[in-house]
């Protein structure tokens, strides 16, 4: 099953009055480049802004990437034909991922029904087959529409206080509904992979799914400059086991995609226009198999600007800034085995995440071990970067 690598299934749906930017690796220059799209012409910006981080430091990222001086490196449709590994021309440019010197982050248990789908997980231990029982059990003592309930208010901790007497209490009811939001570190810098790119999911898993989710762009002082879509890939057997193996469940080769371009904030698109997105999912398998479902930001519990503010400040400083994926209410449960076993991925699905403002991100999901190796990192990057006599 091919991607789709068109520019019209890639591009928000008025990506004429958009402003946006990503980066593409150029084979010429031995490394990658940050560039800004205009009229399907993708022009490097590099010498006015040498990093995505350079960019979203500034103080009117937008403008800069309108104004800046670019040379023309070929057009959209052609970069994006030549991206998927395994048709691509090495001595040509290709999309990679929008971001690179910045942290990246996510928050988890932002929405109700992951709520509880992460609690099931927990109860589950790691069976899938188990969760189905769990969920009614769960589901029957404090319902499965929480979506009015906000974090560290009256009602939030009477509901806590009577969970803890039918000994149903969870960490992930503690982070859900509690004052405290679960910000944690979903993989490195430079190791995000793009649109069209694979994604890996870990061999030892045999229960896990995409997370589709809208990801903002935060500059180190706080300030959110822009959005791009994200799929957190998600281990849920590993996770399950334990919540101290998070890591092992989320950080593996190609777990973390973003893109296809970071979409600046400008005066056609602002955070409220996040706040009113609505996220689309499918699920496109070898066998057949479909998975379709959608993700409202309007059901969000803790506001995109709130998360933020507990990722960044006095406390903890992020000199290259941050992106910060906000999590997804959409949770799979849809059989695709036997009755009961849920859904879990299999190796050549084909995942789409859509938004209408930030375009589609798309990935063949692939075993982390078959996936494109990771070498390309930030010592990698400055001495490129040197080389090219641009610090």
């Amino acid at each position: 099953m091919p991607l789709d690598t068109a520019p019209a299934f890639a591009l928000p749906d008025d990506a004429d009055g958009a402003t946006l930017v990503g980066r593409v690796f150029r084979p010429d220059l031995d490394g990658p480049s940050v560039v800004v799209l205009r009229d399907g012409e993708l022009f490097d910006i590099s010498a006015e802004t040498i990093t995505m981080r350079d960019l979203c430091e500034r103080d009117d990222p937008a403008r800069v990437a309108r104004l800046a001086d670019g040379e023309r490196i070929g057009s959209f449709k052609e970069v994006l034909a030549n991206t998927p590994r395994a048709t691509r021309d090495t001595t040509k440019p290709w999309l990679i991922s929008p971001i690179d010197l910045q942290a990246v982050k996510a928050a988890g248990v932002t929405f109700a029904v992951s709520m509880l789908e992460r609690v099931i997980e927990e109860q589950a231990r790691g069976l899938p087959e188990r969760a189905v029982a769990i969920r009614a059990e769960i589901t029957a003592t404090i319902g499965d529409d929480l979506a009015g309930l906000k974090p560290g208010s009256e009602p939030a901790m009477a509901l806590k206080a009577l969970l803890i007497e039918k000994g149903m209490w969870s960490q992930y009811l503690e982070v859900g509904i509690g004052p405290d939001a679960e910000i944690f570190s979903k993989a490195q810098p430079m190791s995000t992979v793009g649109h069209l790119a694979e994604v890996g999911i870990h061999p030892i898993s045999t229960w896990n799914n995409p997370e589709p989710e809208v990801v903002l762009v935060v500059s180190s002082h706080g300030q959110i400059v822009g959005a791009t879509l994200g799929n957190d890939v998600n281990l849920r057997d590993v996770e399950g086991r334990s919540a101290l193996l998070l890591s092992k469940a989320k950080d593996n080769n190609a777990s973390a995609s973003l893109g296809p371009l970071i979409r600046l904030f400008d005066e056609k698109f602002s955070l409220d226009d996040v706040r009113a997105t609505d996220v689309r999912l499918t699920v496109d398998g070898e066998d057949g198999f479909r998975l379709d479902g959608s993700s409202a930001m309007s059901k969000i519990s803790r506001d995109p600007a709130d998360l933020v503010k507990q990722t960044v400040g006095k406390n903890h400083q992020y000199p290259d800034g941050f992106v910060l994926y906000l999590g997804t209410m959409f949770a799979p449960v849809q059989d695709r085995g036997g009755p009961g076993q849920g859904f879990t991925h299999k190796i050549g699905d084909i995942v789409t995440i859509a938004a209408p403002k930030l375009g589609k991100l798309s990935n063949r999901v692939v075993l982390t071990h078959d996936a494109e190796p990771w070498t390309f990192g930030t010592a990698a990057l400055m001495r490129n970067l040197a080389g090219r006599g641009l610090l």
